[in-house]
């Protein structure tokens, strides 16, 4: 009986069981999480501290699924190092665990800067576990001045978690606008607005410069007081655990397009890993959810003995904020359509003859198709797509059936 070890409980772990499962459904599996609590949602940790949603209702494939697919679960446990020769892993509790074939799931890590008088702040903490959401829970009341760094997917999320629940939500940034990985100026100017309308500081091109307690000096000099301090900067691939076991890393883990890191019988999926993004050509992290769910399962397939390959992957989010939802994907290259309101935009960007990406806010519906039209690489050419810019919904009829419905409008 095959003998499977995965590190890591977030979703690219609970997908590479699912992927060992669906060829073998006899070999021993054997999960490994720092966390109290697995199997759940990261990005469902904002709608939790806002109380829309709880714990049981953020299982990821719920709270069966362990006993189900015949998983031994190891909770509040730590692997401290691989031995690749060996083919074990030790654990921070003494005992080690023998692999056949293992799966490096480890996520990602909170980025710390080193902020002059740190130390002093007496309550700060990051925001990226169900755990530091009941911890942010515990630490605020109705008179809380919150200050979050961090203009990001997390820092927002986390301001919109604390809407209703105290004073004030200050969130400052050194960037010139919100979202800037993902989002460019114009589109970004129509989320700050909206966040200003919920009752969100924003702080932007400003970020602190030092602490002296529960006071923060900005860099333009103005000061900022506060009762607790969130820490959402950004994540940094977890992969000490992996280099140090001799695996080659460079931003992240890197793997081949079935997983396979380059030592034998060791996989790696989920924000720790590197891959090519097909929208550039080039390797990097992508970090989002639906790729660390994609790799999971390629990698328990691979490593069960079948055949899969990830050759799909590119940056991709999905997020709304107080009402407003806000797609993006790929890579901002050639802008080739444009239409932005006050309220709403669409921007479409291409290389090539082919989709390399989009940013939509206010109505995302049908963003899928454009998604589908990047990863297959459809040449424009071959879709009209003039009219497919303006509404993703007619690509699938014919251009004659389009210009007698539309009139020739499109």
């Amino acid at each position: 009986m095959k003998r499977y070890v995965i590190i890591g409980g977030s979703i690219a772990g609970v997908s590479c069981i699912e992927g060992i499962r669906s060829v073998d459904p006899d070999g021993e599996i054997t999960l490994v999480t720092a966390e109290a609590s697995s199997n759940y949602g990261r990005p469902l940790i904002s709608y939790y501290l806002e109380g829309k949603t709880d714990e049981a209702r953020m299982s990821w494939r719920g709270a069966d699924f362990y006993e189900k697919n015949r998983v031994t679960v190891l909770h509040e446990t730590r692997a401290v190092s691989i031995d690749a020769q060996g083919h074990t892993v030790s654990l921070d509790s003494g005992a080690a665990l023998t692999y056949d074939a293992l799966c490096v799931c480890t996520g990602s890590a909170p980025v710390c800067p080193k902020f002059e008088g740190l130390e002093t702040v007496p309550h700060r903490q990051f925001f990226t576990t169900l755990a530091d959401a009941k911890a942010l829970e515990q630490a605020v009341t109705k008179q809380s001045r919150v200050l979050i760094i961090g203009a990001g997917f997390i820092g927002l999320k986390c301001a919109e978690g604390l809407h209703g629940r105290t004073e004030s939500v200050t969130v400052c940034d050194l960037a010139a606008h919100a979202m800037s990985a993902s989002l460019d100026g114009e589109s970004a100017a129509i989320l700050e607005r909206h966040l200003a309308k919920n009752g969100v500081r924003l702080l932007l091109g400003n970020t602190v410069e030092r602490f002296d307690g529960a006071s923060a000096r900005m860099k333009s000099g103005t000061t900022v007081d506060f009762d607790v301090l969130v820490i959402a900067v950004g994540v940094k691939p977890e992969t000490r655990l992996a280099a140090a076991a001799g695996c080659d890393v460079e931003r992240g883990i890197c793997v081949d397009e079935t997983l396979r890191t380059s030592l034998p019988d060791i996989w790696a999926a989920g924000d720790c890993t590197q891959c090519r993004d097909i929208t550039s050509g080039a390797p990097g992290v992508l970090a989002v959810l639906p790729a660390a769910a994609m790799q999971g399962t390629c990698a328990g397939v691979n490593m069960a003995g079948g055949s899969k390959t990830f050759d799909t992957g590119m940056k991709m989010n999905s997020i709304g904020f107080f009402g407003l939802h806000i797609m993006s994907a790929g890579t901002y290259t050639q802008p080739v359509y444009s239409d932005v309101t006050e309220t709403g935009c669409k921007k479409l960007f291409a290389k090539d003859g082919v989709l390399t990406g989009f940013i939509l806010v206010g109505d995302v519906k049908r963003a899928g198709i454009y998604t589908a039209l990047i990863r297959e690489r459809t040449p424009l050419s071959a879709i009209d797509f003039d009219a497919i810019s303006r509404d993703p919904t007619l690509l699938p009829l014919g251009r004659a059936y389009r210009a007698q419905k539309l009139g020739g409008a499109v």
